[in-house]
């Protein structure tokens, strides 16, 4: 915390189940842009996927990913989404971090493939003026070329961070997959996920 305004990364998703890769995204986002804290803001209901498949619900997806950031310094879990209710909609979320949080620096996590597709975030030409957009590549990735339907100041640039993370290539989608051919344990979730997908018989699984 510099000067004391504290610096605050907020990585949302669905989380479903959470994973590894989602835990080093973090973890080396907070480190290497120096934030006291990255904030895993679980999704009550994201709209974008909702009629696309199945959701597991808001309460288990929240225990799940707080089990796996257990024990990880500086990142925190935060249910502010599914305390709101309803569709999850970040410009919701940014609004009500800056007002808990007068002054604090808000740092807005995405993957290159998200940040393709903000123009269809909801309120997306607001986005810019709350936090700076820390985009996550894959090393050797090239950034962004179309940036043209991006709210300002992120349109040219300002307040834009791109980061090249090497992170385990996995994905919630191959996970559940996985899970539902009857893999009991398919690698790349931490243990104290895999052990509550297990006891409460998430993606077609059981207790082993």
């Amino acid at each position: 915390m510099e000067g004391g305004i504290p610096r605050l990364g907020l990585f949302g998703g669905t989380f479903d189940p959470p994973h590894i890769g989602h835990l080093e995204v973090a973890m080396q986002v907070r480190s290497a842009l120096s934030l006291d804290r990255v904030l895993l803001i679980v999704a009550n209901e994201p709209w974008q996927k909702v009629g696309s498949r199945p959701i597991s619900a808001p309460a288990d997806r929240l225990a799940m990913t707080r089990a796996a950031a257990d024990g990880l310094g500086g990142i925190e879990v935060s249910s502010i989404e599914i305390d709101r209710g309803g569709p999850s909609f970040m410009i919701e979320t940014l609004e009500q971090l800056s007002g808990q949080l007068p002054g604090a620096e808000l740092f807005l996590i995405v993957g290159a493939d998200a940040a393709a597709g903000l123009h269809t975030w909801h309120r997306s030409e607001e986005l810019g003026a709350l936090a700076t957009l820390v985009i996550v590549d894959r090393p050797g990735e090239d950034a962004l070329s179309d940036t043209s339907q991006w709210p300002e100041p992120w349109r040219d640039g300002t307040d834009v961070r791109h980061l090249a993370i090497r992170t385990t290539d996995v994905s919630s989608s191959q996970l559940r997959t996985a899970l539902e051919d009857g893999v009991d344990d398919p690698g790349h979730l931490p243990e104290a996920v895999l052990t509550y997908i297990r006891e409460h018989r998430l993606y077609g699984g059981g207790v082993s």
